[in-house]
């Protein structure tokens, strides 16, 4: 996929008004410092268009970049960091759920987790939340850089068996520092254009 040109179009916060798009969304879930600002501008070929912070869980917002004027990717907040207050992570929960409830052009959501650990309770928990509400999660297993390639296999059928997912299920690894993985995640999303009826003119 060529980037052209990318917009952070929209920033919703937990009383506003979800957008009404047309265009396609592709969202992007995962825990606080799972490296999902970095992924983003990684797929957005940018170094730091997504906003990255030392704090993890610093996105409180859903932010909806427009890509390519195709295209939307949708970051929404991490969850799972222990030093937010518990009604705060309710008000995100509530959130993501609304969007996820909510828009019509939402096509595939991704679900990232650490390569390096078996899934925690929030990545199942968000990974069954995901499922529960109508979609197929596709992981991206992130930090790939920091593991051996030797390891990656066994790494990868552990999330597997972690989150209770069915042999068909995406998996991609990938490293924000080496870009290993961006092409396999781009042409999983072109492909998923290719299947949206066109509007005709």
């Amino acid at each position: 996929m060529i980037i052209k040109n990318v917009e952070l179009e929209t920033v919703c916060g937990i009383t506003s008004k979800l957008p009404d798009h047309v265009l396609p969304e592709f969202a992007f879930a995962g825990k606080s410092n799972v490296g999902k600002s970095s992924l983003i501008n990684g797929l957005m070929n940018r170094k730091s268009f997504a906003r990255t912070s030392s704090q993890p869980g610093k996105t409180q917002t859903i932010n909806f970049y427009l890509i390519n004027q195709q295209l939307y990717y949708v970051d929404l907040p991490g969850y799972g960091y222990a030093k937010v207050a518990v009604e705060v992570k309710a008000k995100w929960g509530k959130m993501i759920e609304r969007y996820l409830k909510n828009s019509p052009v939402l096509k595939c959501v991704f679900l990232l987790v650490d390569i390096r650990h078996e899934p925690n309770s929030n990545d199942k928990m968000m990974y069954d939340w995901i499922l529960q509400n109508g979609y197929e999660p596709v992981i991206i297993a992130t930090k790939l850089d920091k593991i051996k390639r030797s390891q990656v296999a066994k790494q990868v059928k552990m999330i597997r068996t972690g989150l209770g997912m069915g042999k068909d299920s995406v998996i991609i690894p990938f490293s924000a520092e080496t870009k290993q993985g961006r092409e396999e995640i781009w042409e999983y999303i072109e492909n998923m254009m290719e299947t949206i009826p066109q509007a005709e003119e």
